[in-house]
């Protein structure tokens, strides 16, 4: 049984004295145990040593929005696998479609990102997704099964089953448009089919959670569908409140 993964990207967002703000009124809502859901913050780098230990006896775990394949070295601005596990991480977002987007990230990139996120022991989440114009097209797939054979290239079988995987319809991020549940659950299917047409019997253990303008409102219904494993929120996680109520949805 996959065990459902919310998380909630920050991205940029936050000041010192408003994120321990936000930190404290989510143990608040939520409490130290977060039950038979998985459940991460990724804050911006800046923040991750000084929530670290308010986190510490709670279940709720921490994470990077993003990382560099280098151990160390003269790459000015980046950060490292072992940075992040100095300051506490867990967890690891790759390949997000901003990232993509306005980075210019590739595939290619993301794969480096992963092979040693996935050697450092950080549970990476790679986010792959198409964009309007390519769902309009009937392109979706084929950039997904890319996106996915691309990023996840060389990754064995054993190690296979430690990624998660975020489907992130580029077009539902931040605009307030979510695919249906049932699109969702659609593309969902397709990528763990994907999957296990390469990893065959895997695929039942990797857990693939939904992106995209997920609210309260929607995400009983996006749960509900079999092979949606959790979701990762953005603005939504910005609130304690509105936070607490998607993580407790079971409710």
């Amino acid at each position: 049984m996959r065990k459902p993964i919310i998380g909630g990207n920050w991205k940029m967002n936050k000041t010192l004295g408003e994120a321990i703000h936000l930190v404290e009124e989510l143990k608040g809502e939520i409490g130290n145990k977060t039950g038979k859901v998985e459940v991460v913050i990724f804050p911006p780098f800046t923040l991750l040593r000084v929530l670290q230990p308010l986190l510490k006896e709670t279940e709720i775990g921490l994470g990077a929005q993003n990382m560099y394949w280098e151990r160390e070295g003269a790459y000015t601005g980046e950060i490292s696998a072992l940075m992040l596990l100095d300051a506490g991480c867990s967890y690891v977002i790759l390949g997000h479609s901003e990232r993509r987007e306005y980075f210019k990230e590739t595939d290619e990139k993301i794969n480096k990102k992963l092979i040693t996120a996935l050697s450092f022991g950080l549970t990476p989440i790679v986010c792959v997704g198409e964009k309007l114009e390519e769902r309009k097209r009937g392109e979706a797939e084929e950039i997904v099964e890319k996106q996915l054979r691309r990023c996840l290239k060389g990754i064995s079988s054993e190690n296979v089953e430690k990624v998660v995987i975020a489907y992130e319809p580029v077009w539902a991020i931040g605009t307030g448009e979510t695919a249906t549940p049932d699109e969702a659950q659609e593309m969902h299917y397709f990528i763990r089919e994907k999957l296990k047409s390469l990893w065959k019997d895997k695929a039942e253990l990797i857990r693939i959670q939904y992106g995209g303008s997920v609210k309260p409102e929607n995400i009983k219904e996006l749960m509900r569908q079999s092979d949606i494993d959790g979701a990762l929120v953005g603005g939504a996680s910005l609130r304690a409140d509105s936070f607490a109520k998607i993580i407790k949805y079971k409710e």
